[in-house]
């Protein structure tokens, strides 16, 4: 027998409106490219199929095309699975504070951003500032295409946090010694493990929750507290002029990630937009979904798996 979430209704009536309830119960997750996200969006489809027995599916997006989708409302994609907070706040304030058509889940768990080294590179060669990387000797370490400068990834195409992370390279001075790299996800993930193995240098955006701190000995480079005077992180979509008219010199604040979803999904599928909006994960959960999936087990695997092992969680979820 099918679970569905209806908090106010007697357990005999949940029972018997299950069937029909769950039958008209369709969501579309978009599904970014950053791996906690992928993790996030195969157990929210997860919970969906198996515990309230509608349908799901993911549909590839960045974090444009999904918000996009969701203020339209038409189904075309209802839910982002994992909103940074404040990187993608010029969303938000568009689409749930400005238009009203996308509501932020009621619960978010803690992330942190900063950039890396691994720990080997840092100790052998005293790198353990992001200031230490204008040093022309740790450069010239970081030089692995050949063309003078060292490289830094700062992240995927299409992630607010790039855009940051690029005026922080600015900012701090270190144009002159590193080149910032934008490319996909997997590709940060196979040069730390390259370099590390060829006992070059190689700097990178990183984040927590993240498979990386599991998988590789990293460490933290320092950046100076966050300063909210100093911290002026504009985005393409707010001014085309956005990197001109930038300015971050300080370390990022604590971000809060929640899910998002579009209004219109409570009035096609309440049953789903109930629980998104009572969903509750933590880093150390989401850390280890992204670490599953990073070392090959399929991302809806992690998920199946995971709901079975924590149904008192997921019945909390569903209001049961």
């Amino acid at each position: 027998m099918k679970r569905t979430i209806l908090k106010t209704a007697a357990v005999a009536s949940l029972t018997l409106s299950v069937g029909v309830a769950s039958a008209a119960e369709k969501v579309n997750i978009g599904a970014p490219a950053w791996t906690g996200a992928q993790a996030i969006a195969h157990l929210i489809a997860e919970v969906v199929t198996t515990r309230i027995g509608g349908e799901a599916n993911l549909v590839p997006g960045n974090n444009a095309s999904i918000f996009q989708a969701m203020d339209q409302g038409k189904g075309d994609i209802d839910v982002h699975p994992d909103v940074w907070l404040p990187n993608q706040e010029s969303f938000t304030k568009k689409y749930v504070d400005g238009a009203g058509s996308v509501t932020l889940s009621e619960n978010s768990y803690e992330g942190k951003q900063s950039f890396c080294v691994s720990r080997k590179f840092s100790e052998a060669n005293n790198v353990t500032s992001i200031f230490d990387l204008a040093r022309p000797e740790v450069a010239k370490l970081m030089d692995n295409d050949g063309n003078g400068k060292g490289e830094i990834w700062i992240g995927a195409p299409g992630w607010a946090s790039a855009n940051v992370n690029e005026v922080k390279v600015r900012d701090y001075g270190l144009m002159p010694f590193m080149e910032p790299i934008r490319a996909d996800q997997a590709v940060m993930t196979a040069t730390v493990g390259d370099t590390i193995r060829k006992d070059s240098g190689y700097a990178f955006y990183c984040y927590s929750p993240h498979a990386i701190w599991f998988q590789h000995d990293i460490v933290r480079l320092e950046e100076p507290a966050f300063d909210a005077e100093k911290y002026i992180a504009i985005q393409p979509s707010d001014d085309p002029d956005w990197f001109k008219n930038s300015k971050v010199m300080t370390e990022d604040a604590l971000k809060q990630v929640q899910i998002a979803y579009s209004n219109s999904l409570a009035d096609r599928s309440p049953i789903i937009a109930e629980l998104l909006a009572n969903i509750a994960l933590d880093g150390e959960t989401v850390s280890d979904f992204a670490f599953q999936i990073e070392g090959g087990k399929d991302a809806a695997t992690v998920a199946k798996e995971w709901v079975a092992a924590n149904s008192d969680r997921v019945d909390s979820w569903l209001g049961l």
